[in-house]
């Protein structure tokens, strides 16, 4: 069984995006493993509890994982994907919200929070929404679809929709040779053939 490791609790984008790459490589016999954080994951990749981390290249820690670890964990693939839509969700009862979760500083610059007195750094938009539901925050940078969850709860500021994120694949077997480690019939390579026709 082929175990990929990326960030929990079940239900965030990590774990979405995780599944579509499993999918797209028609991996059967695979296990998706959450963690609260990625210095785990990495823990977890070394000592061969997981095969992979799959990682968004916009998260906080990306710099961490690989900065602290690039001697003994590689790069072997880079994806891109988008993920679910994103909203600024504010709990109903708030009438004038002041706090608001978001994973900063990846998401943070989405849209304008610049309204909220109080921006809360939260490592993960479940645990975001966990927080809004427990009376933690008036506000969050979360899921779209929370709404349909909990849509007594929450109404929306502003729909953001979804970057077409690009995601890291690491383990611990070096896949680059050497030149630039590319996918030649790629839709870019295609452009570029285009484009030098003109």
């Amino acid at each position: 069984m082929i175990k990929f490791a990326t960030l929990g609790p079940g239900g965030t984008n990590h774990e979405l995006v995780t599944q579509r790459y499993i999918d797209f490589h028609q991996l059967k016999e695979t296990e998706v493993v959450p963690v609260g954080d990625f210095s785990l994951a990495v823990d977890m990749l070394k000592d061969g509890r997981v095969d992979y981390i799959i990682q968004c290249a916009v998260h906080p820690d990306t710099p961490n994982t690989l900065g602290h670890n690039f001697r003994s964990i590689y790069i072997v693939d880079t994806f891109i994907s988008p993920s679910k839509d994103l909203a600024v969700l504010t709990r109903k009862e708030i009438a004038n919200p002041k706090t608001i979760g978001a994973i900063i500083p990846a998401t943070e610059a989405y849209a304008d929070l610049s309204k909220w007195e109080t921006r809360v750094p939260v490592y993960s938009i479940p645990v975001i929404v966990d927080k809004m539901l427990a009376g933690e925050l008036d506000s969050g940078l979360v899921y779209l679809d929370y709404t349909e969850k909990y849509p007594d709860r929450f109404r929306i500021e502003q729909v953001i929709g979804s970057p077409d994120d690009a995601w890291i694949v690491y383990g611990l077997t070096r896949t680059y040779k050497e030149g630039v480690q590319a996918w030649p019939d790629s839709p870019i390579a295609d452009q570029f053939r285009r484009l030098a026709k003109k």
